[in-house]
């Protein structure tokens, strides 16, 4: 294991009906003017907007708002809530969706103190060094976004989808009411699913050894979507079941199943082309992606590929031959996201295989490598796209 620093200072407020409670947290935490950021109608249509409007009210904290945040959230808008916060003089800001609203959330309150243009943060020219503070209510367990440091935005011209993480853009506090993610449409519970395993296997997969307990905590998140997912697909009201899934979605992503080991990212970049290029749900790229990663890189240490294969897809372990152990743990997995509904091929995606060159010119990595568990160029990548192209339970 590695030498670490974990540090995750977020409040979790988790419960049935605790987003009632927000004014007072937001004054806890120093909030006097409040920025509302949320996605399409749903938060406004559902009463949530209103909630949140009471509970403010209610602790006599002023408030603007800001919807329209969109699945691979844009930096035109990010550039409207710069301005509005230092036109309305706000202090804080309230995230109220899923990751898409929290990160354009983050990527709002780092521009807001920063004389140039935020994008120089996504871009790699600067650093973020001051923000405004962030909290969250969330309306689907995905990202993660409510417990980590991490913001992915889309820049439109271009269409390039870029990330950044900064400790600074921790939420001082997030709501976690899974009773909210019950409305949720079944294919967006199951892309949720999908990003939560997928940020669990970007930290699995590593070539760090001697990682027992952070190779079983990544495992019983696994499991745990194993579990959970077909229950919520069956019944979306199953409230047990989506609290589980809430939960494991932030485990996922606060990073505490990654500390002290290397990890990858590289499925996350390729998919991150392709949602880009194509407006596409990260889940279900993702989806289409990870087990074609998978397929391609599973040699490099085959091994791991049957410890996932043996503990979390149930196979028998095959001594003679580890890689057909390797391979149908992930036929497995690829079934298995398959079975909750997600797309496992560019066709069911609405992806091309003419594209394959846009997608790999557009990650920019020239003639270098992606690191990670197994380093890829050029060809490598191209492999992965095709085989995910032509994937099949």
């Amino acid at each position: 294991m590695e030498n670490f620093n974990f540090y995750a200072p977020t409040e979790f407020v988790f419960g049935k009906d605790r987003e009632n409670e927000v004014g007072s947290y937001i004054k806890k935490y120093g909030g006097s003017k409040v920025l509302i950021h949320y996605g399409g109608g749903s938060a406004v249509k559902s009463g949530l907007i209103e909630k949140v409007k009471k509970s403010l009210d209610s602790a006599g904290i002023a408030f603007c708002e800001l919807g329209g945040v969109k699945p691979n959230p844009r930096d035109t808008l990010v550039y409207k809530g710069i301005e509005l916060c230092r036109s309305e003089g706000v202090d804080f800001i309230l995230a109220v969706g899923g990751g898409s609203v929290i990160d354009s959330t983050k990527a709002i309150a780092a521009g807001v103190p920063y004389d140039g243009d935020f994008w120089d943060f996504y871009g790699k020219k600067a650093q973020v060094e001051a923000a405004l503070p962030l909290a969250v209510i969330v309306t689907i367990a995905a990202a993660g976004s409510e417990g980590s440091r991490s913001s992915v935005i889309t820049k439109e011209d271009g269409m390039l989808k870029r990330g950044i993480g900064y400790e600074i853009l921790r939420p001082k506090f997030s709501i976690m009411d899974p009773a909210l993610t019950q409305t949720l449409p079944a294919y967006q519970t199951a892309c949720g699913c999908t990003d939560i395993m997928a940020h669990v296997f970007e930290r699995y997969f590593t070539n760090t050894t001697e990682v027992e307990i952070t190779d079983r905590l990544c495992e019983a998140v696994l499991l745990t979507i194993v579990k959970e997912a077909p229950r919520v697909m069956a019944d979306p009201d199953n409230y047990d079941a989506r609290a589980n899934i809430m939960w494991a979605g932030m485990v996922a992503h606060n990073n505490i199943c990654g500390v002290g080991r290397q990890q990858d990212w590289n499925s996350h970049a390729l998919e991150h082309e392709l949602s880009g290029l194509y407006d596409v749900a990260h889940g279900a790229g993702l989806a289409v992606i990870m087990p074609a990663w998978m397929e391609y890189v599973y040699k490099h240490n085959v091994m791991r590929f049957c410890q996932m294969a043996v503990r979390v897809f149930g196979c028998q372990m095959n001594f003679e031959n580890p890689g057909a152990t390797a391979l149908e743990g992930i036929r497995r997995f690829r079934s298995f996201l398959h079975s909750i509904g997600m797309p496992i091929n560019f066709a069911e995606l609405g992806a091309r295989e003419e594209d394959i060159p846009v997608l790999v010119e557009k990650l920019g990595i020239g003639e270098g490598k992606l690191g990670g568990f197994m380093e890829l160029d050029r060809n490598d990548v191209t492999g992965i796209y095709r085989l995910a192209a032509h994937s099949e339970v």
